[in-house]
């Protein structure tokens, strides 16, 4: 997502670089310093600004919808089928309705905080923004670091990134959730895509580390997945 970018240093003062945002399409100046992360949007982005914009990325990703919904309709999610927070055990319990709101909602919430990283400090920083935001739904302050499995956070942060990728991303998860009704096998073949294709859309380095950490943690959380689909014992969104 960057492009025509251009350095000219100058002895020892620092290097001014140009370059064009991928999301929101203005140019961007910036000067490296000691003192500074060169990656964003301004003279330069302190280090206290950069964790500031991570750290309100993962309370944000710590809103955990599918806590929140099946709450307000007098439901526990954990005393629930699965006991898991996220799409498919609310569609299991409480139907279309809370299942859709909590699939927006999560995708929102990593959308947002990949917004406020691009904000405050460019690309880079949106995809640590966004990282930390699936950190906040996966580990959530909010609710006893008990929670879901981070594909809608993170496909929401996709979405931020790389527009076209992010939407691929998710009519891959839902039209295979539509014919095989497996849900974890939808987030796990979009995992699979996801680094490919924020790539295609031209984010490197620092900015597709932070995306490929993405994959690792949704990855690891649907481990206990992986061995029942192994075991051909895996439920469906209906069973």
């Amino acid at each position: 997502m960057v492009g025509d970018l251009r350095s000219a240093p100058t002895g020892r003062e620092p290097a001014l670089i140009v370059a064009r945002s991928g999301v929101f399409g203005k140019d961007i100046r910036t000067r490296r310093s000691a003192s500074g992360l060169g990656c964003g949007r301004g003279p330069r982005l302190p280090a206290m600004e950069a964790l500031l914009a991570v750290a309100v990325a993962y309370l944000i990703g710590s809103v955990d919808f599918g806590v929140i919904v099946p709450r307000l309709m007098g439901i526990d999610i954990y005393a629930q089928g699965s006991g898991n927070p996220g799409t498919s055990n609310v569609f299991r319990t409480l139907g279309k309705g809370p299942a859709a709101l909590v699939l927006v909602g999560d995708g929102a919430k990593g959308a947002l905080a990949a917004v406020v990283g691009q904000s405050v400090g460019g690309d880079v920083l949106a995809a640590a923004a966004g990282f930390f935001a699936v950190v906040g739904h996966v580990f959530p302050l909010w609710h006893r670091f008990h929670g879901g499995r981070g594909v809608a956070t993170a496909i929401g942060v996709a979405i931020a990134l790389a527009p076209v990728s992010g939407v691929v991303l998710a009519v891959v998860w839902l039209v295979i959730v539509l014919v095989w009704k497996v849900a974890s096998i939808a987030s796990l073949t979009a995992m699979a895509l996801y680094v490919p294709a924020i790539a295609v859309a031209g984010h490197r380095d620092a900015s597709l580390w932070f995306v490929v950490a993405i994959v690792v943690l949704v990855v690891a959380r649907h481990l206990p997945n992986i061995r029942r689909i192994v075991a051909g014992r895996e439920r469906t969104v209906e069973g």
